[in-house]
């Protein structure tokens, strides 16, 4: 299983690398989140690619491995941090088709890793007070209006505590509204 996880990564990865031409750049964006509150810094790494690390608190729900007696609709409320390598794939693309490109509006492959802290409220017990995941996306980002933002990225992951306690979970879905405050 994570051989073809990380095979498949690494196809993704060159296909990403060879399908641009050099025309458009990422570029350095600030960001402030509503749906999980937070900030958000994502930096250029490469023509096509980006770092992004953000902090908050946020809503999450419960690992099976790594929570118990839940009942009905289980949260988590937790200050966290989300980092994600983003490699984009068809910002040539949008542009030649005069679509946005600013703001690294585009769509993109990435690489996630993000953590809990302490709860601040919830309705199980956990297993510890952090809790970790990490695993590959596929997502898109867009800037509409002046600033206003939208981030939806989708992969498996694997989660596991300080305790040693782990699985995979097949589907992580991540959805951010927010607004960009671009950083020349």
């Amino acid at each position: 299983m994570k051989k073809t996880l990380m095979s498949l990564l690494f196809g993704l990865l060159i296909t990403v690398i060879y399908a641009q031409e050099n025309k458009i750049a990422t570029e350095k964006i600030w960001r402030v989140n509503f749906i999980n509150p937070g900030v958000e810094l994502e930096l250029p790494t490469g023509t096509y690619s980006t770092f992004s690390a953000g902090l908050g608190i946020g809503y999450g729900g419960g690992y099976p491995d790594l929570t118990f007696a839940g009942n009905g609709f289980i949260y988590i409320i937790s200050p966290f941090l989300d980092v994600q390598e983003k490699w984009f794939y068809n910002l040539n693309k949008r542009n030649n088709k005069n679509r946005r490109t600013e703001n690294n509006s585009g769509n993109f492959v990435s690489l996630r890793f993000i953590t809990r802290g302490n709860s601040i409220a919830e309705n199980v017990n956990r297993t510890s007070d952090f809790d970790f995941a990490i695993g590959p996306t596929w997502g898109i980002q867009r800037k509409y209006g002046k600033n206003f933002h939208l981030l939806f990225d989708v992969g498996p992951q694997y989660y596991f505590d300080t305790n040693g306690n782990g699985n995979i979970w097949p589907i992580m879905l991540q959805l951010n509204l927010g607004f960009d405050f671009k950083k020349k």
